[in-house]
């Protein structure tokens, strides 16, 4: 499964700590990210990390992109309620995860909740909406 990763500059040592945390998980799939965030996803898991370009440069354009062709099948995105300068608008991606039935969590409890649930194989009927 292709999982997407972005978080508010004040998230991404969260998003660095949840992502050493289900290494095991995440291991098994592709992993997108914008620029910096999936730097320090990488750097942090060893994992391989295909990069958008920063969310201010056009990251986020990118990674809606990718969602509204349905090549992504998980979102995560660490944000942060109350951003005190320009933080990337999620609100045209959580759009599109809507109108595709991406899961999208934007906190820790439910990214925690949907990396089991893909382990456990229970977003496997996102593989039939590609078929």
């Amino acid at each position: 499964m292709n999982i997407a990763l972005i978080a508010h500059d004040n998230k991404k040592k969260l998003m660095e700590n949840l992502c050493v945390a289900y290494r095991h998980i995440l291991s098994k799939h592709r992993i997108y990210a914008t620029g910096t965030t999936g730097q320090i996803v990488e750097d942090a898991t060893n994992l391989p990390v295909s990069k958008y370009l920063a969310g201010h440069l056009g990251g986020e354009q990118q990674m809606c992109s990718q969602v509204e062709l349905n090549d992504i099948d998980l979102v995560i995105f660490m944000r942060d309620p109350h951003p005190k300068h320009y933080e990337p608008d999620i609100g045209s991606l959580l759009r599109l995860c809507d109108v595709h039935n991406i899961p999208v969590a934007s906190n820790l409890a439910t990214a925690e909740a949907l990396l089991l649930a893909l382990d456990r194989g229970d977003l496997d009927w996102r593989l039939n909406l590609k078929r």
